[in-house]
């Protein structure tokens, strides 16, 4: 596995290769069972697999969540070697941001809705990021989540908007056996938060409608962002302390 810290360097990587399509997973690192089941989907269906691991500044709304973000990257490192990933990189912010981020890539739809409506700009820096990763990768085919639904539909309007050539790849939620979702941020929860945090899915499963699914999350002890029904989908986001969870599961038709 070839790990590369400067961006000049990987640029010369990639144009050296000849290698056939390229797999993409983008990830801020803290990597999990969720992570692998996007790099095996990469690995089994491209020539060759590239992860980035950066902590991208730029979708943090709040310097508190940004300093308390889980990291291991010696760690994340020994776990893409062993799922067979090809290429890492592990740029710097400088590297990805050599403007200082006076260009960046906006929505005005749905990213002011749902998680954007609680966290202003948070979209702009994903999607900029994003968009910055693709053109320095240049996969054929790039794997995102579907635990982060809003995300993926953004990411995929993106890239339909600028006619970018890569095709993206929505996988499955991964869940803990009772039903988390599994999340890097659920290693800052207390083991009183955790016992209760599975109680969120089951809220968005079990309920009616999006207005019940609040009550009862909020009767559980959960501060609610949003439960909202949109195009299917019944999403949600919620807060333990000073955790901030979201999930979604689909509805039926």
């Amino acid at each position: 596995m070839n790990r590369f810290d400067d961006l000049g360097q990987w640029q010369a990587h990639r144009r050296a290769l000849r290698t056939g399509e390229l797999g993409f997973v983008p990830t801020m690192g803290a990597l999990h069972a969720g992570h692998r089941s996007l790099v095996e989907a990469s690995v089994n269906g491209n020539e060759r697999t590239v992860v980035s691991l950066f902590v991208n500044p730029t979708q943090f709304d709040q310097r508190a969540d940004l300093d308390a973000y889980p990291a291991d990257l010696d760690g994340d490192l020994d776990k893409l070697r062993a799922w067979g990933v090809d290429d890492v990189l592990v740029p710097d912010y400088g590297a990805l941001y050599p403007d200082g981020y006076r260009y960046r890539v906006a929505e005005s739809g749905l990213s002011s809705r749902l998680c954007g409506a609680h966290r202003p700009g948070h979209f702009d820096g994903v999607l900029s990021v994003v968009m910055k990763l693709f053109n320095l990768v240049r996969p054929a085919r790039a794997y995102f989540g579907e635990k982060d639904w809003q995300q993926l539909a953004l990411v995929r309007g993106m890239v339909e908007a600028f006619f970018m050539p890569v095709d993206i790849v929505g996988c499955p939620t991964v869940r803990e056996g009772d039903g988390l979702a599994l999340s890097s941020r659920n290693q800052r929860l207390s083991p009183a938060e955790r016992a209760m945090a599975p109680g969120f899915h089951r809220a968005l499963v079990q309920q009616a409608s999006a207005d019940d699914a609040a009550q009862a999350l909020q009767a559980a002890g959960f501060d609610v962002d949003y439960v909202e029904d949109i195009d299917g989908r019944r999403l949600g986001a919620v807060r333990l302390g000073s955790t901030r969870l979201i999930d979604n599961i689909a509805l039926e038709s």
